[in-house]
Parts: C-alpha cells; sequence; structure tokens
C-alpha cells in the first residue's frame, strides 16, 4: 500500500487535512550554525542544551563532513560528547557519505542522516559525487546502522528546484525515494535548499510519490513562501517538519540558500490552529534570543521580534493623567 492510500485517498487528491498534531525536528545546531562565521563549540552546547529544554523531541546536533570544507562542524564529536542528552529527545546527525556515517555511528548517534541532491550539479558541489554514486551506497550504509541499531533517513536536497539548473522534474526526486526506499532507509525528507519551493511546487512533488516511508518536509524562507508550503504539506497529510530556532541557516554550497523556517514562527501558527507541537513557545524564544545573541547579529524570525500575537502592549495615552485625557477633543 502506497503512502497516499494509508492516509486514505488517492495520490492528486487535495483535501483539507488538519492534525492533531506534528513533530518538529529542530536543525539549528547544525544546519543554522553551518552558513554563519564558525562558534566556539561552547556555544553550540549552550545552544543545543537549551533546545533540550524547549519540548522539542527530535534535534540535529551535528554533522560529520569535512573540516576542510564545512569548518563550523570540525568539532562535531566534541560538541556531541558535552551535550545534555535528554531521553524523550531524538538527536540525530547528518552525514554525505559512508565515511561520514561510520564516524556518527562511532560517536553513538542512532539516527544519521545521508544527503543526497536532487540535482546532479548541486550533488557534485555539495558532497563532490555524482548522484549515482551517492545512491550506490545507500545500501551498505543503511545495512551498517541497521548492524547498529541505527535508522537512517535520506534527505533529498533541491527537490523543489536547484540554483544552478533551475526546476528539479518531481520525477527525478521519486526515482531518489524509491532507491532509498529499496535500500532500507528509515525515513525520507525533501529539501527546499535555496528556498525555490512554493505551495503549487509542493503539491507537484507529492503527487509524484509513492512510498511506504514516512515523509519530512524542509523549507527555506527565502522568498517568503515556507509558511504556505507547510501548510500544502500539512493539507496533504505530511505531519514531519524541519524548522531551525530565529530562521537561521542555509547551505554553503548554494547560492541564496539563506534563511530557514523559524521554529517559533512554524510553533506559534500551528498552536493558534490548535495543532499541537509538545513545543513550549516563550521558552523557544527565549532560546531564539539566545540564537541571535550567538550568532552576534538580529535574526528575522518575526516571532522573536514581536512576540506570540497574544503579547499585549500598554496603549500610548495609558500614562496621560486624567486632565489631559479630559481635555482630548472628539475628532
Amino acid at each position: 500500500m502506497g503512502w497516499w492510500a494509508a492516509m486514505g485517498r488517492g495520490r492528486g487528491e487535495a483535501d483539507m487535512h488538519q492534525p492533531d498534531r506534528v513533530s518538529l525536528r529542530e536543525v539549528a545546531p547544525r544546519d543554522g550554525l553551518q552558513n554563519e562565521p564558525p562558534v566556539p563549540t561552547a556555544d553550540k552546547i549552550r545552544l543545543i542544551d537549551a533546545l533540550s529544554r524547549t519540548g522539542l523531541s527530535r534535534i540535529e546536533a551535528v554533522s560529520f563532513v569535512s573540516p576542510k570544507a564545512v569548518p563550523q562542524m570540525a568539532d562535531a564529536a566534541e560538541v556531541w560528547a558535552a551535550v545534555e542528552k535528554h531521553s524523550g529527545i531524538r538527536y540525530s546527525a547528518l552525514a554525505p557519505n559512508t565515511r561520514g556515517v561510520q564516524r556518527a555511528l562511532d560517536a553513538g548517534f542512532t539516527a544519521v542522516e545521508l544527503v543526497v541532491s536532487a540535482s546532479e550539479t548541486h550533488n557534485r558541489a555539495n558532497i563532490g559525487r555524482s548522484v549515482a554514486e551517492s545512491l550506490a551506497e545507500l545500501p551498505d550504509i543503511c545495512a551498517q546502522a541497521r548492524e547498529r541499531l541505527a535508522s537512517v533517513e535520506v534527505i533529498i536536497a533541491t527537490s523543489f528546484g536547484c540554483p544552478f539548473e533551475g526546476d528539479i522534474a518531481p520525477a527525478k526526486v521519486a526515482r531518489i525515494v524509491e532507491a532509498a526506499e529499496a535500500a532500507g532507509a528509515g525515513r525520507v525528507a525533501f529539501g527546499d535548499t535555496t528556498g525555490m519551493g512554493t505551495p503549487r511546487r509542493v503539491t507537484d512533488l507529492l503527487d509524484a510519490i509513492d512510498t511506504d516511508l514516512p515523509m519530512l518536509m524542509h523549507f527555506h524562507d527565502t522568498r517568503g513562501t515556507a509558511l504556505a508550503n507547510l501548510l500544502t504539506a500539512l493539507d496533504r497529510g505530511v505531519v514531519e517538519f524541519d524548522a531551525s530556532v530565529g530562521g537561521i541557516g542555509g547551505c554553503p554550497f548554494a547560492p541564496g540558500a539563506s534563511g530557514n523556517v523559524a521554529t517559533e514562527e512554524v510553533v506559534h501558527m500551528l498552536h493558534d490552529m490548535g495543532v499541537e507541537t509538545g513545543v513550549d513557545l516563550e521558552a523557544l524564544i527565549r532560546t531564539a534570543e539566545l540564537a541571535q545573541e550567538i550568532v552576534g547579529r538580529p535574526l528575522e524570525s518575526g516571532v522573536l521580534r514581536a512576540g506570540p500575537r497574544s503579547t499585549k502592549h500598554a496603549s500610548r495615552n495609558s500614562t496621560q493623567d486624567e486632565s489631559d485625557a479630559g481635555n482630548l477633543k472628539p475628532g
């Protein structure tokens, strides 16, 4: 039975679907900080520990990549060894290849994400190999993970478009999903690497996918469409999403890959819709303030700047005494 059939409707059928709960994976410690100037190890640990106290159930903590290519992640093993591990949180690490996956498993991770791009050009820029070469090692990677009682998620970068190649055919993404399922991966994720996704592109992609694997969406807000894309996916039955506190993040190997959707904006919107996330919004906003302090620049999250919609402010006239108020004339 395919994924859409399991949801009780056919592929291409887009009725309204609002779940009671969604699962969010926080990616700021990895996807967020990899796009900033190198942050001290102690600050990375502070950020992960703070996120662990917000009610988040999933955190992408580090990536095991070449320190020459991504110096921001050179201390991955050191960071992971020092963070406070909470039993109710699923921590994961990203890796680009067999060597990175092995390092993640050796460090003690039981959830590993392998990234492969739907774009040949981006895959070579990001990983230094062809898409076929990345897919060829998938079965061995999944077998290694099973031996270590770990799971593998395949993240498909540039699923909604590539800054080098332009539009990406959904059928090309679907073929990678098929390869991931055949190799024994436990789930797939679709990355909007440079914020090229729109609700139409989300619909087109989901129309092309037929899989039993759980699916996750990773949206960037580069062009202001992330929340609209998330709602479109939600209406189609997707209940797993990535987000980054403060909206930090991007890809060093993709021009224009800025602005992950901010976790506090996603939580703020979903909670007002009656969709539970398990996350304490106030604690999350405080953690976004910490992230802003760590990166040393103002972050673009609207909820971080303005606070929740329920925030009340004193009227400008509230400090006027009664005599002043009494002198006001009707307009």
